[in-house]
């Protein structure tokens, strides 16, 4: 029962963000072309699913965060696109298409990129049915957790790291910045916008960064004994690249226990929400037993 009833909650978020997506304005030209290429290529649109539901965990509305929902989902975007380059994880297949470059080439992706970040935040600094400190804060909070302290230092770690040996702790480092930071702020932003108080802030985050390490490691298990007609990619591609992971230091069985600790802590941080953290406790299982 519980399991259908997620199922409903999860599809009524990812209606409503697709909706909003399909909304937005398109100029006809070889850039919006990409952009959309991407955009419309898929995914579990797990950030701006996690701002609503946090955003209506705390009393909100969660079709007036839907903008800056959706900004989240334009910069996970825009680095999925970069994270495919040659220069950087050099991946000719996303979600079962040919990468964006692929299509368009390299310079165009890496323009379509720069303008999803950018419309980002023209998304997130639209007019908005929120005090204007509330909307700054979640501004600056998006740019630090994209930025040089956030996702794109991760993925510079996540560079350096390549064909040396990390402890976990470094791995976890970089993991923390990669994908945790754009997941605490997804977390943080529904919180904020629907003025949650900073002690379920706190809560907030502390769930989004275990989710964000059990999103990880659930990832490096899959490219180990994944299926790539279901990933929509090959497999074993961070062992070619020499990559440090999960399964690599600590074995498949290894792993799959901190996969479960990451979860079951998760889902503790969530303790004093009551009933209304059910959904996100559910999401942590869905993260964890994907297959793609």
């Amino acid at each position: 029962m519980r399991a259908q009833v997620f199922k409903e909650e999860l599809q009524r978020y990812a209606t409503l963000i697709e909706d909003f997506l399909n909304t937005l304005p398109w100029q006809k030209n070889v850039l919006a072309e990409s952009m959309r290429y991407s955009l419309a290529g898929g995914g579990k649109r797990i950030r701006p699913v996690l701002a609503l539901a946090a955003a209506e965990m705390n009393g909100g509305d969660p079709k007036k965060v839907l903008p800056s929902a959706a900004a989240l989902e334009l910069i996970h975007t825009y680095s999925l696109i970069h994270d495919d380059l040659p220069a950087m994880d050099d991946d000719d297949y996303r979600r079962g298409r040919l990468s964006n470059h692929k299509v368009f080439g390299e310079g165009t992706a890496i323009l379509a990129g720069d303008a999803l970040l950018t419309y980002a935040f023209e998304l997130l600094s639209l007019p908005a049915d929120v005090a204007p400190e509330l909307q700054v804060r979640v501004l600056r909070e998006v740019a630090e957790a994209a930025g040089p302290r956030g996702m794109v230092y991760g993925q510079v770690l996540d560079l350096e790291g390549e064909g040396t040996s990390l402890s976990l702790a470094e791995i976890e480092r970089i993991h923390r910045h990669k994908t945790g930071a754009m997941l605490m702020v997804s977390a943080r932003l529904g919180g904020i916008l629907a003025g949650s108080d900073e002690l379920r802030l706190a809560a907030l985050t502390e769930y989004a960064g275990a989710l964000g390490l059990a999103f990880q490691i659930k990832d490096d298990i899959l490219d180990v004994e994944g299926e790539s007609e279901i990933l929509g990619k090959p497999v074993g591609s961070d062992q070619k690249r020499g990559k440090a992971t999960y399964p690599s230091l600590l074995g498949l069985a290894g792993a799959r226990a901190h996969l479960q600790s990451q979860v079951d802590q998760a889902k503790a941080s969530l303790r004093l929400f009551g009933q209304r953290g059910e959904f996100l406790r559910d999401l942590a299982d869905f993260i964890a037993e994907r297959r793609r």
